[in-house]
């Protein structure tokens, strides 16, 4: 049988369920209530502590139909739509993958589409680092003049190696590793929803820092 990592499938749909994060969450929630909402967004850190999941938060919770204190219900049909992945104004990049300029440059060519069904199409650029020097400048150009529409979060766990001209045009947030009770805490109530039996052993040791990322433990465990 294959193995499914518990932390993919249970990953946080709330700004509420997020682990150890508390300090961006709660900026985001207010800038959504107080419709004070920055055009671009960078979350850095280490791997595994949520900026993805912080990145896919916030989109639903801006196209939110239903929002309750900056949180996305889960249950309207934009929520729904981004939650299953089928959202179309919901655009993941992974710069990893897709370093070259050909790929910002088509960015920039439909970022002034308006959104198809939600009210703000928004982009994620993971790893954005690992854009190439023509991109960056591509990139920079759209950040420069965003239409009103269009939200921008870049993720990345190399902070120091983007260009200071995109850094200046986005709202920063760090993301940091939690402490190992409050991960475990997390990893538990998952392993917790599967069965009624006591927290199951890891297939493998956490490492032993006082605190690590917030996805570790469940990525120790499968089903």
């Amino acid at each position: 049988m294959a193995h499914l990592a518990l932390y993919r499938e249970y990953r946080p749909q709330r700004f509420g369920e997020v682990v150890g994060q508390e300090h961006i969450t709660r900026t985001l929630r207010n800038a959504i209530v107080q419709g004070r909402l920055h055009h671009a967004y960078l979350l850095s850190g280490p791997r595994g502590t949520g900026k993805t999941t912080v990145a896919r938060i916030l989109a639903k919770a801006v196209n939110c139909l239903n929002p309750q204190d900056g949180e996305p219900c889960n249950e309207c049909e934009a929520c729904r739509r981004i939650t299953s992945g089928e959202a179309l104004d919901l655009i993941e990049i992974d710069a990893a993958s897709n370093r070259g300029i050909d790929e910002i440059r088509d960015l920039r060519d439909k970022v002034n589409f308006a959104p198809v069904e939600l009210k703000y199409k928004v982009y994620i650029i993971d790893e954005v680092h690992m854009l190439t020097e023509p991109a960056f400048n591509a990139l920079l150009k759209t950040l420069e003049e965003p239409p009103a529409h269009v939200l921008f979060v870049l993720a990345t766990t190399e902070k120091q190696k983007l260009p200071i001209t995109i850094l200046s045009r986005c709202q920063p947030s760090t993301t940091g590793g939690c402490p190992r009770t409050r991960s475990w805490h997390g990893c538990g109530r998952c392993a917790g929803s599967r069965d009624s039996r006591p927290a199951r052993k890891p297939c493998r040791p956490l490492p032993a820092t006082p605190t690590a990322a917030c996805a570790t433990p469940c990525r120790c465990w499968t089903r």
